[in-house]
This record gives C-alpha cells, structure tokens and sequence, in this order.
C-alpha cells in the first residue's frame, strides 16, 4: 500500500497554540491531487482515569462550552511544550485534585483524526491516588469532584454521562 504524498502546505488560520488551520496539496496513491485537503494542527493531550486509595474512581461534573447539558469528566489537560505525557497528566492529577500517584498504567495514545491532523490523546490510569496538597487549576470550566465507586463508574459510562470520546475510551 503507498503512502499519499504532500506537495505543499499553506497557513490558513493560525491562533497558536490552540488551532493553526492549513490546506495541503496532497497525492493519492493513483496519481489523483487534491489541492486544498484541510489539515487542523491542535495540542496533544492527556485524560486520566484516578482510582483513590480506597478503590474510588475522582471524576468531576462540568459544563463545556459545546454541550449543553451536565457531564462527567475525567482529570484532563493539554501537553505543554516538551513534555512528555506521562509528566502531563502526573501534573494534571495533582493541579486539578490534589493528588498524586506512584502506580500508572498507560492506556494508550492515540489519534484524534489522522486524514485531518488534530492531534494525540495520551489516556492513562492512575492507582492508589492520594492527596497531598490543595487543589491548584486553572481550568475554566466550573467543575465539583466526586468519588464513583467501580459499579457506579461503569453504569455513568453506560448512561452516556461521559459525553467526550476520549473520557469514554478511557473509563472504557
């Protein structure tokens, strides 16, 4: 199989660090071009899955812009310049609930939209959280924690309380 071929690439959009918007000039394994195929470059992320000491699962409700209604929401944040994922969501565990944890299993990376850029989803789970400190986000959603038991977390992701994909994947 033969990979698509880029010609060129062209700037359309560019509200660094959050979208930039190009059109590539792409070829098609038979030959065919086309000449404006959209291409979105957004930060690489990390969602974790946190399971307490006790065996409970730290998920907030929250309210995003795009959706309407109440959902769950997994500890989540974008990669800063030159970090790694794993440090991400390590950072991420402890600004949005005070906790940290020695024991992490890499779920999996990966991509959002690959025909179109987008970008990496770094999905992790972190064992025996425990907090050690305050709460230090900057989130800009309103958010409030709470603890779901394991049977509690399965039935919220059947009810379709997780209404962002990689959440869902993740709890999953």
């Amino acid at each position: 199989m033969l990979p698509w071929k880029t010609h060129s690439r062209k700037v359309v959009f560019d509200q660094s660090p959050w979208l930039v918007v190009e059109h590539h000039a792409v070829e098609l394994p038979d030959g065919r071009v086309i000449p404006d195929w959209p291409w979105l470059t957004t930060p690489d992320y990390i969602n974790v899955v946190a399971q307490t000491e006790a065996g409970e699962y730290l998920c907030f409700w929250q309210r995003k812009y795009g959706v309407p209604e109440p959902m769950l929401a997994l500890v989540g944040g974008y990669l800063k310049p030159g970090e790694a994922p794993l440090a991400a969501a390590q950072r991420e565990l402890r600004e949005e609930t005070g906790c940290v944890s020695e024991d992490w299993v890499d779920l999996g990376h990966f991509l959002v939209d690959p025909n179109r850029g987008v970008a990496t989803g770094n999905l992790y789970l972190a064992r025996q959280a425990r907090r050690v400190c305050e709460i230090d986000s900057d989130d800009l959603e309103a958010q409030e924690m709470v603890l779901l038991s394991r049977a509690e977390l399965e039935q919220a992701l059947l009810d379709g309380k997780f209404k962002i994909l990689a959440w869902a994947a993740a709890v999953a």
